[in-house]
């Protein structure tokens, strides 16, 4: 899949030989983390170009909100019109995480961890389109993507800077904290509507935020949350190891992320188990709507069938592609789709919320006007991804879809 395109347009500056080095470093790191969400199976939609310029944040100095490198975090703002001009939707980038000093000092050198590398103007496509054709519920709304350079969900916190002594910032908390004041100050205090959007690590802090988010905004708006992509699973990999869950410990322990975690949860259980999705999305008390492959690619290269437990490379085709799977290995796909349908199984009764999880091997749908909303976009019961949302949105109807398993569905791109 594709995520937000950036665009090539870069700030010049002079740069020393150090800038280089890290630069080069940071293009590496940069291909690498891409790699995860980029799936070249997903078609690419000619559309009216759409590019939205960069924003630092003003009051993020004084709030001690700053990036991995002590950049000044940012976002992209294109403003709403007509009848979307009380009308707010917040998009969290998405990125990845990092769980180490090396990790997070690597980030640091890239777009995912420093607002240097952040590029001028960016493209706003799917839902974060200014083209009714492609974003019919939500193209005049005042649209927001910020940009995501802490390595933690926007939940990192300072306290657990003192642990490394290398000069990282863990300060997503406060980054979310310092953009949605200023969001609020130009003019989202005064929103009727609001959604408060994300893909993978951002589909996550949606979900993290997203009470935050309700209670900012007046009350009497009609405030929900759309989480793309970001319903990770606490699952074993093939090998029966908690690779993931792992991982979340490593994340949660550096950045000091549990005291942004639903704190019922964190009360009852080790905290890093509350990163996952399932063991909080029914505390939430703002109607959420969850869009979610039963087969999500990221997840199964990096959950299910990570490298560390493929050594035999017995998997090195299956994992990369859905079409290349054996029966044996379909059946453990089959099995964490099982995993999905049971963590969400008590959500599916909430009135409020709303779902649409497909069968196609994919991460990320929203973003890209190829799923989100096109003639060839991915459908269940005859309606996109974009229509099912504004659908639950707008309460024209309850929106609950859950789709056959793979591989029944000829709407998928791949």
């Amino acid at each position: 899949m594709e995520i937000p395109r950036f665009s090539s347009l870069l700030r010049c500056r002079k740069w020393a030989k150090s800038d280089w080095l890290a630069a080069s470093i940071g293009f590496v790191l940069t291909v690498f983390i891409l790699s995860f969400f980029y799936d070249p199976t997903v078609p690419s939609i000619t559309s009216p170009t759409n590019l939205v310029k960069l924003k630092l944040s003003s009051t993020a100095k004084e709030r001690g909100a700053f990036c991995l490198d002590g950049s000044l975090p940012g976002f992209h703002f294109d403003k709403g019109s007509g009848s979307g001009s009380k009308s707010w939707l917040v998009h969290l980038q998405g990125g990845g995480w990092c769980n180490t000093i090396a990790s997070c000092s690597a980030r640091a050198m890239t777009s995912f961890g420093s607002s240097n590398y952040f590029e001028d103007e960016v493209e706003f496509p799917g839902v974060l389109s200014n083209d009714p054709s492609q974003n019919p519920d939500f193209f005049n709304w005042n649209r927001v993507v910020i940009r995501y350079c802490d390595g933690a969900s926007f939940s990192g916190h300072p306290e657990a800077e003192f642990k490394n002594g290398t000069g990282l910032f863990f300060r997503g908390q406060l980054i979310w904290e310092a953009i949605m004041d200023e969001l609020l100050s130009m003019g989202m205090s005064d929103a009727k509507q609001g959604i408060l959007t994300g893909c993978s690590a951002g589909g996550l802090a949606t979900l993290i935020h997203c009470d935050y988010f309700r209670d900012h905004l007046p009350k009497d708006a009609d405030v929900k949350c759309v989480s793309d992509g970001g319903f990770f699973l606490n699952a074993l990999d093939v090998l029966g190891n908690p690779t993931m869950r792992s991982f979340y410990h490593d994340v949660v322990t550096l950045q000091g992320v549990d005291k942004s975690l639903d704190q019922n949860c964190v009360a009852k259980m080790e905290p890093s188990t509350c990163m996952f999705p399932q063991e909080f999305v029914n505390n939430i008390r703002t109607p959420v709507f969850l869009v979610n492959s039963a087969y999500d690619s990221w997840q199964i290269q990096n959950v299910l069938v990570p490298t560390s437990a493929d050594s035999d490379k017995s998997w090195a085709k299956c994992r990369l592609s859905i079409k290349e799977c054996d029966a044996a290995q379909m059946n453990v796909l089959q099995g964490f789709r099982s995993s999905l349908m049971d963590a969400i199984g008590k959500f599916h009764q909430n009135k409020a919320g709303g779902m649409f999880i497909d069968s196609c091997f994919i991460h990320c749908q929203t973003v890209t006007p190829g799923t989100w909303h096109s003639p060839t976009s991915t459908r269940i019961e005859n309606k996109t991804i974009a229509e099912s949302v504004g659908d639950w949105y707008f309460n024209r109807k309850p929106v609950k879809l859950i789709d056959c398993p793979y591989p029944c569905n000829p709407s998928c791109h791949n």
